[in-house]
């Protein structure tokens, strides 16, 4: 068994290694000679995919009965040397090494250095055999020889998803480094943030970890030059049961940003780890232990050490220069708990929770855009929870207002944007007055996949195809493991009326999430005027949501003859979502041939506000309908091109 073999990471080890990633190449050997002499080696090439650093490692120190420490002029400066080299100090189990000549730091000067910047490195050196007696010393037994020489094998490192070091600060030499030398098929500016781990000892803390990679993505995400995977696919990997290269292959990335959080009182420990996602190894790593009150620098200075890592040259920006942000420390905490309520997504309680935390940010702070954005999209989604009524009105208002000042705020913020262009389109039907606005989020959000969903749909839905599918395509290139870019693409296709391709997005996107709702839905109405019925049936009696299953029961039926069925199925719908249904209603009469049935209909959603309108120029269940001048003048009055 080497330092190179994956099964030592399996065995009980009794000497713990430690030194600075910029000598590894000098410390295997030592490495294995000490192997060779007969014991266990724990060195963090160790690592099982999925495994922590921290926890690894203090797992590691605590059982070592010697700590090997090499030090040199770079890890002289390792705060991760440091701590592990005092461990072993304290618990008089300590060795130390000297690679280059350098002094050790203060406090661990009285200890004898073995030195082996004159030709110790060698095989069969006095400095390797005194390695070998110090360790066996504290082993309690005698020091065997150093054996011959063995012939290097090639280091196939267990890959690494998290350092004990931490946030990315790239020194001179890191700055330097560019991606651009490596192979494979990713691209050298592509990079996945995983979901920080929550190290804080409560774990109701998570929604800060994950609200801090959240934003640091979010910040990589703005700079143009790089290709920032978005959350929802970057968050399929958060229990780390994968290693770094299969995670980064799954991707299609070149790198992969990891880390932790640890909240204690007014203090934070964030820690980051950038992996190559080809071979797994770490690049840089750092800890930060700052006041809370410093967290914005940190994700400033994480999100500039990725960039430089990857090579691009951006302006590196002053202290809580994000946009939309805040510098407000409990108006960000309030905020990240918004988010995380919002995300649940499950139900108006967690909304209106979420609601809560983001008004309670902006009266810690009136000029933080991001929540009055933020507050913007959750007023729209409990308002489309909502009967027909002026409350929901009144809700939608808010939501208008919110996402304006967003905008008057932080016009660079795309969200903000983004956010007025989608209520303006549900709340006000004013397809016109979301051109704008949808238009300006596309510009500065082509690095975030929802932004850039968002604009495809209100695309298509204008006829805008050829813009909708470069969205599109480029949302599902950021977000390749999110059912919903899957579902975004099928859509735009299906109201294109290329039906066979459709059917293939929508069914990636079940194949990502099984229990999606509206994806059997499309996939079933594709089939149907595609001709396949039988086929069309099936999945439509898939379908969990009885607002897209109940028009297409009707549909089918009453094309194979099934009057009663048909009726039964329509006066259902009627029955269930009343004016809330108005849009499928229409649908259906157009479908039967009752085209006198579907404007009637068509005009009662435009009096009710109707949200399903937005569909209404390029649904294809309109066809039918689709010369009547009255569905045409509906359409220019809603701002239709």
């Amino acid at each position: 068994m080497t330092a190179a073999d994956p099964a030592a990471a399996n065995t009980v080890t009794t000497v713990f290694f430690s030194y600075s990633r910029a000598d590894q190449k000098r410390a295997l050997p030592l490495i294995r000679v000490l192997e060779d002499a007969g014991f266990k080696v724990w060195w963090d090439g160790l690592l099982g995919g999925g495994e922590r650093f921290a926890h690894a490692t203090a797992d590691a120190l605590d059982r070592a009965q010697a700590v090997v420490v090499l030090w040199s002029a770079t890890s002289i400066d390792s705060h991760w040397v440091h701590d592990e080299a005092t461990a072993g100090r304290d618990r008089r189990r300590l060795v130390p090494l000297s690679l280059d000549g350098s002094t050790p730091p203060l406090g661990f000067r009285q200890f004898q250095t073995i030195d082996l910047s004159r030709g110790g490195l060698r095989p069969g050196s006095p400095e390797m055999q005194q390695l070998v007696e110090a360790v066996a010393q504290l082993h309690d037994g005698a020091a065997p020889p150093v054996p011959p020489p063995r012939r290097t094998r090639r280091i196939d490192r267990r890959a690494i998803l998290f350092s004990a070091g931490g946030v990315m600060l790239l020194g001179g030499a890191a700055a330097s480094w560019r991606l651009g030398l490596l192979g494979g098929g990713a691209e050298p500016n592509s990079v996945a943030v995983l979901p920080f781990d929550n190290m804080s000892s409560d774990p109701a803390q998570s929604y800060f970890a994950d609200g801090l990679s959240a934003e640091v993505r979010a910040a990589l995400a703005r700079n143009v030059a790089l290709r920032v995977v978005g959350q929802t696919s970057s968050d399929v990997f958060k229990s780390r049961a994968e290693d770094a290269k299969a995670i980064a292959r799954k991707l299609d990335v070149r790198f992969l940003l990891d880390g932790s959080v640890r909240l204690a009182g007014p203090r934070v420990r964030v820690s980051a780890e950038l992996i190559e996602g080809r071979s797994g190894f770490s690049r840089w790593s750092q800890t930060f232990d700052r006041s809370l009150d410093d967290i914005f620098a940190v994700q400033s200075e994480i999100a500039n050490a990725v960039t430089a890592a990857l090579g691009r040259e951006v302006a590196t920006p002053r202290r809580g220069a994000a946009v939309g942000g805040t510098q407000d420390v409990a108006a960000f905490d309030a905020y990240l708990r918004g988010r995380a309520a919002f995300a649940l997504a499950s139900g108006l309680a967690t909304d209106r929770e979420a609601l809560a935390r983001f008004e309670e940010a902006i009266a810690r702070d009136p000029g933080f855009a991001a929540a009055h954005a933020a507050r913007s999209r959750t007023l729209t989604a409990i308002a489309n929870m909502q009967p027909q009524s002026p409350e929901r009105r009144s809700l939608y208002d808010a939501a208008i207002a919110a996402a304006r000042r967003a905008v008057e705020l932080a016009p660079d913020l795309a969200d903000a944007h983004s956010a007025l262009g989608y209520v303006l389109v549900k709340g006000r039907l004013d397809i016109r007055g979301a051109r704008d606005p949808y238009q300006r989020s596309y510009e500065l959000g082509r690095g975030d996949p929802d932004v850039l969903g968002r604009f495809a749909l209100y695309s298509a839905n204008n006829g805008r195809f050829k813009e909708a599918e470069a969205a599109v395509a480029q949302a599902t290139e950021l977000d390749p493991l999110n059912a919903r870019t899957f579902w975004n693409k099928g859509y735009v296709l299906f109201a294109a009326r290329r039906y066979e391709e459709a059917i293939t997005e929508m069914r990636q996107a079940l194949a990502l999430n099984p229990r999606m709702a509206s994806v059997h839905g499309y996939i079933g109405y594709a089939l149907m005027l595609l001709g396949r019925i039988d086929e069309a049936e099936q999945a439509i009696l898939k379908e969990p949501s009885a607002m897209n299953q109940l028009p297409g029961v009707a549909i089918i039926a009453r094309r194979r003859g099934q009057d009663a069925r048909a009726r039964e199925a329509f006066s259902k719908l009627v029955t269930e979502y009343g004016d809330n249904g108005l849009y499928q209603q229409a649908e259906v009469l157009a479908q039967w041939g009752d085209a006198a049935g579907a404007l009637e209909a068509l005009q009662k959603a435009t009096v009710a506000g109707d949200s399903g309108l937005t569909l209404a120029a390029q649904d294809p269940l309109l066809d039918p309908i689709r010369k009547a001048p009255e569905l045409s003048r509906l359409l220019r009055d809603l701002g239709f091109d």
